[in-house]
């Protein structure tokens, strides 16, 4: 079947017109309607995203499914998946429907809120199946808005300081992107991605205001696309923004920011950075490098003094994509490897986790850690699933955590064993504020007398769970469902980099002497 791709980029959008143009009314009957519409469009675009993977064949690293069509004053809309891009297609169509299950419970402009989503899941989609670097701005700026209000509506008491602070701090590290993009189009005469990841950007060292850059304009662009894609994964010291949107985002919205959104700034340097600008990318390795080891460990710490458990697991997704920066500025197979598996893995993980707050939060209407403890002794299957869920994100050998962080750290080792070495201590911290977390909220007795009417997890909220749990396991014990797909695509992508990272490398040497 052609157009598969575009089907799954637009069934959302689809679904959110028919939401907003024929229900009527806040009643109890048009709620349930607005909810079982999204549940089915996002249940039916994650089976079309079945079938593209079904279709996909691993061994052919060009980019498949591709569509285009000429758009307004000449831009294109076209759109493919490679080895990379697929698997971030497909965890956004595998988590929608549990965000959608997750929303069950929502009470409060329910049409407006299923159209939001139902909005940002098409153009998440399109971002990480662009091939046409405007249309790819355009997708990546847009997704901004359902979010913003997201966020801003649905939120807690501080939801419109948190959704500005989000917007503002994403936007305008985009605009050095828009530059950027602007000067890229102008000098290789296309907006044609692929064709852009073969062109050769000028690299010779210019004088700027008497300040040298090495690496010229590639290194100027990596900085430019950087200050967007550092802002979005987040990266220390970018990263403030995340803490207050997680904490005052609802539920599903923090699952789709912590699983979906952070994973555009890292699919940014994989699609952009690393194959556009490997000068420039070899020139600022070491400072990526470095300030991944410092987020790991700063933020590490500072998850330890948190009071709410959003914002320890917030700080704790901070970390954790760390580890992704030192993986793919690792330039080498198992780094960038590593730091796409733990992505995906991410994904599962941190949605699960903010799930698991969302749960005790709909019964206790606190996220405060001190309210709770002993929870064990009243919801034994909640407690089972957040020891399943803690274990993994603390990266326990059989669960998917374990898997990226191993290949990240085997990566950064045979790049910088400086870096490994500081970044390993990240393992030890994870392990020291997710079990800190565990033991406050779960085990011990139960001395609080609000707790002791509390329900354990409904039918429909184990089934939300059912599927993360599946995935976490499966992809812990069966690494080979995401590698294989991703290895042949990041072996041309290694192959590509190296001879172009041994002359800038020999270039410094030989300035250094």
């Amino acid at each position: 079947m052609e157009n598969l791709l575009s089907i799954v980029i637009f069934l959302p959008l689809v679904a959110a017109l028919i939401l907003a143009l024929f229900l009527r009314g806040e009643d109890a009957a048009a709620q349930r309607a607005a909810k079982w519409l999204a549940l089915a469009a996002t249940s039916a675009t994650f089976l079309i995203s079945i079938a593209i993977y079904v279709q996909f064949n691993p061994e052919d690293t060009g980019f498949q499914m591709v569509e285009e069509y000429n758009w307004l004053a000449g831009l294109k809309y076209k759109v493919g998946v490679d080895g990379i891009s697929i698997l971030f297609v497909l965890l956004t169509t595998f988590l929608m429907p549990l965000v959608i299950g997750a929303s069950w419970n929502v009470k409060s402009r329910v049409k407006e809120y299923m159209i939001a989503f139902l909005v940002l899941e098409s153009l998440m989609i399109a971002v990480f199946s662009a091939l046409d670097l405007v249309l790819f701005y355009v997708v990546f700026e847009a997704g901004l808005i359902p979010m913003f209000l997201i966020v801003g509506i649905w939120g807690g008491k501080d939801r419109i300081y948190a959704a500005f602070k989000f917007f503002l701090y994403t936007l305008l590290g985009s605009v050095l992107m828009l530059i950027a993009i602007i000067y890229m189009i102008m000098e290789a005469g296309t907006a044609d991605i692929p064709t852009l990841m073969s062109h050769e950007f000028a690299s010779t060292t210019i004088s700027i205001l008497g300040w040298q850059v090495t690496g010229g304009a590639q290194t100027l662009m990596f900085l430019a696309f950087f200050a967007s894609f550092a802002v979005k994964l987040p990266m220390w010291p970018v990263h403030t923004w995340l803490p207050d949107a997680h904490v005052q985002a609802p539920t599903a919205g923090s699952v789709v920011l912590a699983a979906l959104l952070l994973k555009m700034g890292g699919y940014g340097f994989l699609r952009f950075s690393l194959p556009m600008f490997p000068i420039g990318s070899e020139v600022m390795s070491s400072f990526v490098l470095w300030l991944s080891v410092i987020a790991i460990i700063y933020t590490s710490l500072v998850a330890l003094m948190q009071e709410d458990m959003k914002k320890l697991i917030a700080y704790s997704s901070i970390a954790h994509m760390g580890f992704v920066t030192m993986g793919i500025f690792a330039f080498n197979q198992q780094g960038l490897d590593g730091a796409i598996f733990q992505m995906i893995s991410h994904g599962f993980i941190s949605g699960a986790l903010f799930l698991i707050v969302g749960v005790i939060y709909d019964r206790m209407h606190t996220r405060d850690i001190d309210a709770y403890g002993g929870l064990v002794t009243r919801m034994p299957a909640f407690a089972m699933i957040f020891m399943l869920f803690t274990m993994a994100n603390v990266g326990l050998p059989g669960t998917s955590g374990f898997v990226g962080e191993f290949l990240t750290l085997v990566g950064i080792f045979k790049a910088n064993t400086w870096v490994a070495f500081f970044a390993t201590s990240g393992v030890i911290l994870s392990a020291t504020y997710a079990l800190w977390l565990y033991r406050r909220v779960v085990l011990g007795d139960m001395i609080k007398e609000s707790l002791k009417g509390i329900t354990d997890m409904t039918a429909r909220e184990k089934w939300i769970f059912a599927p993360l749990i599946f995935m976490t396991i499966l992809l812990g014990i069966y690494p080979a469902l995401v590698l294989d797909i991703t290895g042949p695509a990041v072996s041309v992508l290694v192959d590509t980099m190296q001879p172009v990272l041994e002359a800038a490398r020999g270039v410094a040497q030989a300035v250094a002497e």
